[in-house]
């Protein structure tokens, strides 16, 4: 038995002819979030630097780091899905347990008080 083409099972009228497919939404990937992000609070004024995981990082440490006008922040980006690690989840009370800020943020939404200066 073969299967049937869309189109030869419109023909047949087994399929509405009105149908088509419709692009499937993905979810963004993280390093377009994070662009965006860095984007933004650059756009803000905030000087924001990129953390790159290598061999001989501290594990666990945050994507991004912004500061501005002696505030400083550390950013771990994740999608709408993703979840800290646990190393992750131990940077983010390092920082927090000495006076440091730490936002896990999913879209730019989620540092847009940052740039109102909040």
């Amino acid at each position: 038995m073969t299967r049937l083409s869309q189109r030869r099972a419109q023909e047949l009228g087994i399929v509405p002819a009105d149908t088509e497919k419709k692009p499937v939404a993905r979810p963004q990937k993280e390093a377009d979030i994070q662009r965006t992000i860095r984007d933004y609070l650059r756009w803000q004024g905030w000087y924001v630097v990129k953390i790159h995981q290598s061999l001989g990082s501290h594990r666990g440490i945050a994507d991004l780091y912004a500061i501005r006008e002696g505030r400083s922040v550390w950013i771990e980006v994740k999608t709408s899905i993703g979840r800290l690690s646990m190393h992750q989840e131990k940077y983010r009370a390092e920082i927090e347990s000495h006076g440091g800020e730490y936002i896990v943020a999913r879209a730019v939404e989620d540092v847009e008080h940052l740039g109102r200066g909040g």
